[in-house]
């Protein structure tokens, strides 16, 4: 069992940054893929950004390639999502999750933290 703790959201404008944290129980941290997911209300759940074990591969959706940041640090059991040059529809719930086999579905996670709202004002 793998508790995650997201931390960082709160409300900015538009052009502006924020980073959010994502702290894991487990030192078996550095064994995960680890993801940024984000729902907006009234839409599902969609992917953002993920990283591998290690730290070495990244993969990010189109609508934050160039924007957003996915980082780790597994000494610091953290992983880390830098979020620049906001807009209003980046605003959502984001989430970090935790997967053993990767890939972008949620279904594929099996382990989620409990969300951290970010608002962007236009």
């Amino acid at each position: 069992q793998v508790q995650l703790v997201e931390s960082g959201g709160g409300l900015v404008q538009a052009g502006g940054s924020l980073r959010l944290s994502c702290a894991a129980s487990r030192r078996t941290f550095s064994t995960y893929t680890m993801g940024w997911f984000r729902q907006a209300p009234g839409k599902e759940r969609e992917f953002v950004a993920r990283i591998s074990w290690s730290g070495g591969s990244t993969y990010y959706a189109e609508s934050v390639k160039g924007r957003f940041t996915i980082a780790r640090d597994n000494a610091k059991n953290t992983v880390y999502l830098q979020m620049n040059s906001l807009k209003p529809e980046d605003t959502a719930v984001y989430y970090c999750a935790a997967t053993f086999t990767g890939g972008s579905s949620p279904r594929s996670y099996d382990y989620w933290g409990q969300g951290a709202q970010v608002t962007v004002s236009s």
